[in-house]
C-alpha cells in the first residue's frame, strides 16, 4: 500500500511538471532530467560497454523524450514510457553500428566508380544547399546562443573525444555539471 502511495506521488510529480514543460517552462524539463537521469543512466550502462558511447546514448534518449514530449499520453506511468524511448534509443544505436570494413578494391582504381563497382554520384544540389544552411545556423548558434564554457565542454566531448570523467578533472568540475553543459549546448545546438 505504501509503495502505491509513493508511485502516486511521484507520477503526480511527472504529470506536474509535463503541465509546466507544455506551457513552455524549460526549468521543469531540467527538474525531469535530474529526476530519471540516474536511472536512464545505469539502465543504458548496463547494456553498453563503452563509457563515451552511454554518455551520448543517454544524452539522445533524453534529446528523444524531449522532441517527443507531446505523444505522451499518460496511458502508462511517465517511467514506463521514459524507459520505452530509452529501449528504442538503444536499439537504434545498435542499428546504427556500423562493422569494421576493408576495402575490396586497391586505390588505383579510376575516379568515379566505387570499391563496388557502382558509379559515385555528385551531391544533389538541393541537399547541398540545405547542408550549408544547417552549418551556417549551427555556426550562428554557437556564436549566440552557446557560453563559452558551454562550446569548450562540446568540442572536449564531441570533437576531441574524451570522457565526461576527463574533461570534469580538466576543467575542476563535477561530472553533473559537465553532462548538465552539454546536454544544454545539444539542446540549442540541435534546435537548430
Amino acid at each position: 500500500m505504501a509503495a502505491a502511495h509513493v508511485d502516486a506521488r511521484e507520477r503526480e510529480g511527472d504529470d506536474a511538471l509535463l503541465a509546466r514543460i507544455r506551457q513552455g517552462d524549460g526549468s521543469a524539463f531540467d527538474l525531469l532530467y535530474e529526476r530519471y537521469f540516474p536511472r536512464v543512466y545505469r539502465f543504458i550502462d548496463r547494456r553498453l560497454s563503452n563509457r563515451a558511447d552511454v554518455e551520448e546514448t543517454v544524452q539522445e534518449v533524453f534529446f528523444s523524450l524531449f522532441a517527443s514530449l507531446a505523444s505522451f499520453r499518460g496511458d502508462a506511468p511517465f517511467a514506463a514510457w521514459v524507459f520505452g524511448v530509452a529501449r528504442r534509443t538503444l536499439a537504434s544505436r545498435f542499428k546504427r553500428r556500423r562493422h569494421d570494413t576493408v576495402p575490396l578494391g586497391d586505390e588505383d582504381e579510376p575516379q568515379g566508380i566505387d570499391s563496388l563497382g557502382g558509379v559515385q554520384r555528385e551531391p544533389d544540389p538541393h541537399a547541398v544547399y540545405e547542408y550549408n544552411e544547417r552549418i551556417a545556423r549551427l555556426e550562428t548558434a554557437i556564436e549566440r546562443d552557446l557560453s563559452t564554457e558551454q562550446w569548450k565542454l562540446f568540442q572536449l566531448h564531441h570533437l576531441e573525444n574524451r570522457s565526461i570523467q576527463d574533461i570534469a578533472r580538466e576543467t575542476r568540475k563535477s561530472e553533473d555539471a559537465v553532462k548538465s553543459h552539454l546536454y544544454r549546448a545539444r539542446r540549442l545546438l540541435l534546435a537548430r
